[in-house]
């Protein structure tokens, strides 16, 4: 069946998009309203994201709809201790779980009377039961990253005992509730095949179509006048985020600077912390919120992902790529890239190969070269927006109740 009238749940505003996550769920916005499709987007307006009311009257006017629900998601020492006494689900899914917006959903699905709802957060799964009271609508999950694969790995490399004990906690929680919700829906769309594997190991039965990130190239901006520095942007608000630049300018830039005396590195970012800010390290800039990442990113010849932990895909990999930049990234920031150290990128896990790598590129600007215009094929093959949203709304097409 023909499904026409798609309903777009997220846990936030898709804006502005300097970050993967908004990136993302952007991208599959315009993706189906490209094919054609009825879009209505159904967003939170959270406390930890807020947008202006002159920003929000200019979003999303070309989709048949958008509206947004005030809700606060802040954390509060209480809260999160309430949670970890009473409550069998991780905080994050309680946190999100708002009457308000149960009341504006029913109102959406009454008027819109949408085809399929599309569910932009695992988190939102706690939903699912009002939902199916009210449509038979195709329920399809995107999945960004595998939740608890990410606080396991937090919980691994740090060494406070209470986080620790907190951290596992949590991804214990977030385990048996992503598996649960997995199973709830018709359909899944992990962005990475790594993570489709995840989920099938678990036993899960659920029909999947592997939809990463989908690069539109027509804007896409070239670089300009390029400087062979390095760079790194992320919004600071993503727990590995902070930790890979702390890892990064505490372990790592020492060794690059030692190397590469005149060598320049600038970070960018949503939510900066200020002790960040106020590092004052020889050879590195904190630019702290930029009004246009794709501006700040042009000029730079080298993006670096000292990720430690995360999961799903680093959207800013492939954008770098697409641009023709040159990544040197961990193995969990590359993971769900189906990319080859040595020709589209360069592995590094430790200090010593951070700063290896980045001398190389310096002595070596032609073979460099080469591995960005490899990555930039890579780009063009396997992560173009359309071809993927090709896919992925044949898939739904074939959704049967």
């Amino acid at each position: 069946m023909q499904k026409k009238r798609f309903l777009v749940l997220t846990n936030r505003i898709p804006y502005p998009l300097t970050d993967g996550g908004n990136l993302a769920m952007n991208a599959m916005i315009d993706g189906y309203h490209n094919a054609g499709k009825e879009v209505y987007l159904l967003a939170m307006h959270t406390t930890r994201h807020p947008v202006s009311a002159e920003q929000l009257s200019n979003l999303y006017q070309h989709t048949n709809g958008f509206s947004t629900v005030d809700i606060d998601n802040s954390i509060h020492f209480f809260g999160t201790l309430s949670n970890l006494l009473f409550s069998k689900r991780p905080n994050h899914a309680d946190r999100f779980y708002h009457a308000s917006f149960i009341k504006k959903l029913e109102e959406v699905i009454n008027s819109f009377k949408p085809d399929v709802i599309q569910i932009e957060s695992v988190f939102l799964s706690t939903y699912i039961p009002f939902i199916k009271k009210h449509t038979s609508a195709a329920l399809v999950l995107r999945v960004h990253n595998i939740e608890y694969q990410v606080w396991q790995r937090l919980a691994h490399d740090t060494k406070s005992i209470f986080k620790k004990y907190y951290l596992g906690n949590l991804a214990k929680r977030m385990l048996h509730f992503e598996e649960h919700a997995w199973q709830q829906y018709d359909l899944l769309l992990p962005i990475t095949s790594a993570d489709a594997a995840l989920i099938a190991s678990s036993g899960n039965k659920t029909p999947y179509i592997i939809a990463p990130y989908g690069i539109d190239m027509r804007e896409i901006m070239p670089g300009q006048n390029e400087k062979w520095e390095a760079y790194h942007i992320g919004a600071m608000d993503w727990l590995p985020n902070m930790e890979a630049i702390k890892w990064f300018l505490q372990d790592i830039w020492p060794l690059v600077h030692e190397a590469l005396p005149d060598f320049r590195f600038s970070f960018a970012g949503r939510y900066m912390p200020d002790s960040f800010k106020n590092m004052g390290i020889e050879g590195v800039s904190c630019e702290g919120e930029v009004p246009d990442a794709a501006a700040f990113i042009a000029d730079k010849k080298i993006l670096i992902v000292p990720l430690k932990a995360g999961g799903g895909i680093r959207v800013k990999i492939l954008e770098a790529m697409a641009a023709g930049k040159i990544v040197i990234s961990t193995d969990v920031g590359m993971q769900g890239i189906e990319a080859t150290s040595g020709t589209h990128y360069l592995a590094a896990n430790k200090p010593a190969e951070f700063a290896s790598a980045i001398k190389w590129c310096l002595e070596n600007k032609g073979l460099a070269e080469a591995i960005a215009t490899n990555a930039l094929s890579l780009i063009k093959d396997k992560y173009e927006q359309n071809e993927i949203m090709k896919r992925v709304i044949e898939g739904i097409s074939d959704i049967r109740h």
